[in-house]
This record gives C-alpha cells, structure tokens and sequence, in this order.
C-alpha cells in the first residue's frame, strides 16, 4: 500500500482544491442554476486539477501509477516529475484512449518509460491497470521481481523489460499473462534454463538475448508461432533443435549468434522458406554450407562468420535474388564464387580462399585440429533418423550432418 503522506505538497493542494470545488457546489444547492453554472464556469476555468475523479478505472489507475512513483528511488531526468494529481492522462509516459468494453469510459491503456534511466522496482499494484495493452519500461535501472500480479492484466499485449537490471530464473509470471503477443527480456541478467512453456506462447515476437541463460534449447521450440525469434549471446548447449522447421509459416528473422552452438547447419533450414535474416555467426559449427540455403528466396542477410565451417561456398547462394549481406568471415571456407565477391555487402577475411586479402595463415588452414575432431561425427550422420526430402539433398549436401538434435 502506498503512504499518501509521502505525496508531495502540490499534489496534496491539488486534493485540497478538488475538496473546496466539490463543497461549493454542494452548499450551492439552494441558489440559482445560473449562479451555480457561472460560479461552476469560473472554476473550471481557474482550477488548477479536476474536480474529481468520475472514472472509477482512472482512479485505480491513479493508486496504481502513484506506487509506482513510490516505488521509484532515482529519476535522475526527472521523467515522472508531474505525476501528481489524479488527472492520469496528463502524466508523462501515460497514454489513455476509450475501454475496449465500453467507448464512453477513458481508461489507461499503455505505460512507456523508455529511456528514461529511472531506478527502482515494480509494485503489484500495477494489476490495478485492468485495461493496460503496453507496458515498456526499456533502458531503465529497474531490479527485483517481476510482480506476480501482472497474471491479472488480461489486455496486455506487449511488455518490454530489455535492458534493466532483472536476475535470477525468467518469472513465472511471464508464461501466463493471457492475452500476451510480444516479449522482450534481453539485455538482463535472467539465469537458469529457458522455460519451455515460453515456447507454446502464442507471441509474435521473442527477445531474449544477452542474459545468462544454459543449458540446451528447449526442444518444442518450433511450437513458437513467432515471426522473430532471437536468442542470441546467451550460453546454450548442443544443437539446435529439430522442431525449428515447424516454424516454417511465420518465423522471418532467426539470429542464434554466440549462442554456444555445436554440430552442422542443417539442409532443412531451407524449409524456413519466409526468412529474411539468418544469423548464426559466432557459435562451434562445422562442416560445409548447405546448398539448399538456395532456396530462401526471401533471404536479405546470412550471417554464418566465426565458425569452424569449411569447404566451397555454393554459387547458388550469393545469387539468391534478395540477399545483399553475406558475411561468412573467420571460417576456414577454401572458395568463393564470383558472385559473392559483387554482393553490396560482404566479408570474407579470415578464411583460406586463394587470391583473396587477409586470409588465415596456410599452416592454419592445413591443421586438422581447427576442423574440429570431431566433425565426422557430426557430418557423416542424419541425425533426426530419417531421410531428407529430395528438394534439400543438393550437391555435397548429402552426406552433411544437422545441426538439428534429433527429436
């Protein structure tokens, strides 16, 4: 509960004129309608709050926000400096608009503190938002726990939490707010495995990169509708998981890179036929560059720099019709075509292409040990226990291994 005699002076004025407002009118009841109405005029024309709160929904809104005030402990931009006064509509960062349920009732239906480097933690009265849709408290200094009470807001559809100070297991909490389509948690300090009820959200959008998460990628991870999925510079182990080519029909943006990721990139990546960014750079594969890449028509920018990858890189790939970044830098690629040496943007330094500037020594690019040995292991074997669909087996990819664990 929040200690109404912490509020400032000028809000407890605003009280007092709302309160003298209210007792005019009232010892009013015998004059005139016109002096009533000229003296309710002048009022509304020189009162410096309104009268009161008629919106029982604004009012919850106002003991909610006014928690989250008190739970505030620097603002050094001083970004809540007029949340004062129940008029909730004109606080910085608060945006009303018409109740889903009912056009006649203003509510508060979105909560933006982006930026804002403010420090503190999250009250649980924040439940008392009943209509809030957006919550985005990104690039602030806000620590503690995540309130168990956001469960209650049933509108809420976006909630961005990146870049704050946030640790230990991702909350509970997070998996069961219903009406829940974009989450963002990179860029904290969340521990632990990744839940993989995460993965049977039906989110649009998935951010959980840059924090401390281990052990393996859930294994359900293509039960995810989301169009972007980014992972990134987490320390996971093993493989990606098989059930990735589920996502076929949505996913458009996938980046894993320094993820820790073991094995080969599978030839069943080109099922994912919507992508348009594929990142994998800077995790332990091996073995050689799917031809079948190829058929990701839709595909703008390849990232697969800082592996173990070896081999040609398939001509058919640098002429795929959209793609504009390829960067396939620090491998131990022996050839490149043409074709990729006229794409707008490239990288191919750190490899071992003849005739090419800044490229491994050839005493790195013989020694076996930077193939990693266990290579055969991964790239001789289809590890999901069956065969491949005739589309994907494209030249030298046969015998490929996947990066994809087996169901």
């Amino acid at each position: 509960m929040i200690d109404h005699g912490m509020l400032s002076m000028n809000c407890i004025k605003m009280k007092i004129n709302s309160l003298i407002t209210i007792i005019i009118l009232l010892s009013l009841g015998s004059s005139s309608h016109a002096t009533t109405h000229h003296l309710q005029h002048h009022l509304h024309d020189s009162a410096p709050a309104p009268i009161a709160i008629q919106n029982p929904r604004l009012d919850k809104a106002y003991i909610a926000l006014a928690a989250l005030k008190h739970a505030i402990t620097s603002d050094p931009h001083n970004f809540t400096s007029n949340w004062c006064g129940p008029d909730v509509c004109n606080y910085k960062g608060v945006y009303c608009a018409p109740a889903p349920d009912d056009n006649h009732t203003i509510t508060v239906a979105g909560v933006d503190l982006n930026n804002a480097d403010i420090a503190g933690t999250l009250p649980n009265e924040l439940c008392l938002l009943s209509d809030l849709t957006l919550f985005h408290i990104n690039s602030n200094r806000f620590c503690g726990q995540i309130p168990d009470s956001l469960r209650d807001l049933k509108l809420l559809h976006e909630i961005d939490l990146s870049n704050n100070q946030f640790d230990g297991p991702l909350p509970p909490v997070l998996l069961h707010i219903p009406s829940l389509k974009f989450l963002d948690v990179r860029y904290n300090n969340f521990t632990g495995d990744i839940p993989s009820e995460l993965f049977d959200l039906k989110l649009d959008a998935l951010f959980i990169n840059n924090n401390k998460f281990k052990a393996s990628i859930p294994k359900n991870i293509g039960n995810s509708p989301v169009s972007v999925l980014v992972l990134a510079n987490n320390d996971f182990k093993g493989c990606i998981p098989s059930s990735l080519t589920k996502m076929a029909g949505s996913l458009t943006e996938v980046i894993l890179s320094n993820s820790g990721l073991t094995g080969c990139l599978s030839p069943e990546i080109a099922l994912l036929k919507n992508l348009t960014v594929l990142d994998i750079s800077s995790n332990k594969l091996v073995g050689s560059l799917p031809e079948s890449i190829s058929e990701l028509k839709k595909l703008e920018q390849l990232n697969v720099a800082d592996n173990k990858l070896s081999g040609d890189i398939p001509n058919s790939i640098c002429s795929l019709p959209r793609l504009e970044n390829f960067t396939y830098s620090s491998n131990f690629f022996c050839s490149v075509p043409e074709t990729c040496l006229k794409l707008p943007d490239k990288d191919d330094k750190k490899n071992c292409i003849p005739g090419r500037p800044l490229q491994r020594s050839p005493q790195e690019c013989q020694d076996p040990s930077n193939l990693n040995a266990e290579t055969g292991n991964y790239c001789d074997n289809n590890l999901m226990g069956y065969a491949l669909p005739s589309m994907l087996m494209g030249s030298g990819s046969a015998s490929l291994a996947l990066a994809f664990c087996s169901s």
